[in-house]
């Protein structure tokens, strides 16, 4: 059955669902408040294009193996899109040591063990123009959402449209579906609560925040060899930093610091100190050496970042028939772990897919509750736990200690088997599938421990001591100590 459907915000997630609902037959029209990406190639894009409505805009994405996948098996033109505008490929050989390399044996679904990497101004872009040629598909853009058309009945919010606001003139938007994919601005909360109707939320401080800085490579030089012994991304205790690769010669570098870290959170909001402090660190040198590459902006920051899940069935009862938010509307994971957009694009299709299946009102919501719960809590709660674990690992350090120090022999069990693992991923192949599967959402969290093989493994790694898995956890750098003296002698 076709619907009318209007999805609030055209950026990644709603550019997704609009395809996803598109492709099933349904006339959907998505209300965007931004204007469209110029005419252009990507640098246009990711430099010109004022893009206020989205909060990462120019922040490192990538998209996982499970998103990957998806576009791959459904929709392979938009995949060679991505590949024309400069987008970069990364397969799961590409991740391994040379050492895990030599003894590598590919196995079913390593294929599905990829990345694509690029400036998320390229992949707003592309995914653009492929979604608007599509025949029953419209963006309107310069669009704010002014208000959400409902009536209450029995407890419930019956949505019936939205109301736009579009060169100052306001107008009513009737839609059989309203679907909010306006991220984690959303002011549809706000607006039920207006209507006497609470979303409940749940919402955990992350406790980080993190700096980017774009370069390009200089003219004639090559990007730097992956180095096991230096990687390009990593821990040093108080600090995680990454390169992202992005389309065209461009990269990012992130840096991720607790946020009681002032005085260096402080520093690296200065480009020529954020490049002085990774030019200390040996898995960034490689990149920011000088003549090596030039830098694209300065440096720029994103905090209030937080873990939230909001319900929209409480005790089986829908709060809202004919509406339905997906992605970071609905729930969000620290952007640290690049989770986001594979986890929206498959929310979208979920939702296509039950649209197709249900079509009375409540059951429909209950159902994506239902689906939602299954397919995307476990992954909210792993993220959960890691934000949790960074924080008591950042406290530990900043007193001066490798290890946090827990309390209770089952939570020193769960940290020493959680370092072991680390460990034994960097040298075990078949360790880092499993823990790839996990990090490319193919799979629930920790589901390839159920292998007793890799089980015993880590349980190896284990008996050398929670203190020496630690330190392979921690790359090369300088201690807290010696970075704060160099912060101060500029």
């Amino acid at each position: 059955m076709s619907e009318t459907i209007a999805i609030v915000g055209a950026g990644i997630c709603g550019m997704c669902t609009g395809l996803a609902l598109a492709k099933r037959g349904h006339k959907v029209t998505l209300y965007e408040r931004d204007s469209p990406p110029p005419a252009g190639d990507a640098d246009q894009a990711f430099f010109d294009w004022n893009r206020l409505g989205a909060a990462q805009f120019r922040h490192p994405h990538a998209f996982l193996g499970l998103m990957c996948s998806l576009l791959e098996e459904r929709y392979p033109d938009l995949v060679e899109d991505f590949y024309e505008a400069g987008a970069r490929r990364v397969e799961f050989t590409d991740l391994l040591s040379s050492q895990q390399l030599s003894r590598y044996i590919p196995q079913a679904g390593d294929e599905k063990l990829w990345l694509l990497l690029c400036r998320r101004a390229t992949m707003e872009t592309v995914l653009r123009r492929y979604v608007v040629r599509l025949n029953n598909v419209e963006i309107v853009s310069n669009c704010s959402v002014e208000q959400v058309l409902a009536e209450k009945a029995h407890g419930a919010i019956r949505v019936r449209g939205i109301r736009i606001s579009r060169d100052g003139v306001e107008s009513d938007v009737p839609a059989d579906v309203v679907i909010d994919a306006s991220g984690r601005t959303s002011r549809f909360r706000h607006w039920f609560s207006g209507l006497g109707v609470a979303i409940p939320e749940e919402k955990d401080d992350a406790g980080i925040v993190y700096y980017t800085r774009h370069y390009k490579l200089a003219p004639g030089v090559k990007e730097p060899v992956r180095n096991s012994h230096s990687p390009s991304s990593g821990d040093i205790g108080y600090l995680k930093f990454g390169v992202f690769p992005g389309d065209n010669g461009h990269f990012a570098v992130i840096l991720c610091v607790p946020v009681n870290e002032e005085t260096l959170k402080q520093a690296i909001r200065d480009g020529d100190t954020f490049d002085r402090v990774c030019r200390h660190i040996p898995g960034l040198l490689p990149w920011l050496e000088p003549g090596k590459s030039i830098p694209t902006t300065d440096s720029f920051g994103i905090g209030d970042i937080h873990s939230v899940w909001r319900h929209y069935v409480v005790d089986g009862v829908p709060v809202a028939h004919n509406f339905f938010a997906v992605g970071d509307a609905a729930l969000r994971t620290n952007p640290l772990y690049g989770r986001g957009c594979s986890t929206g694009i498959w929310h979208a299709h979920l939702l296509a897919g039950l649209l197709d299946e249900v079509t009375e009102p409540a059951e429909r919501a209950r159902r994506f509750d239902a689906i939602t719960e299954a397919e995307l809590r476990p992954i909210f709660k792993a993220s959960l736990s890691e934000d949790q674990r960074g924080i008591r690992r950042a406290l530990a350090v900043m007193d001066g200690d490798l290890l946090d120090r827990p309390d209770t022999f089952r939570k020193w069990f769960r940290l020493a088997f959680a370092d072991a693992l680390s460990a034994a991923s960097k040298e075990d192949v078949r360790v880092l599938r499993g823990a790839m599967r996990t990090f490319n959402l193919l799979e629930k969290p920790g589901e390839f421990l159920n292998d007793w093989n890799i089980r015993l493994t880590v349980l190896r790694y284990m008996l050398r001591g929670r203190k020496r898995n630690t330190a392979q956890r921690r790359r090369r750098g300088p201690s807290r100590g010696e970075m704060l003296a160099l912060i101060q002698q500029a």
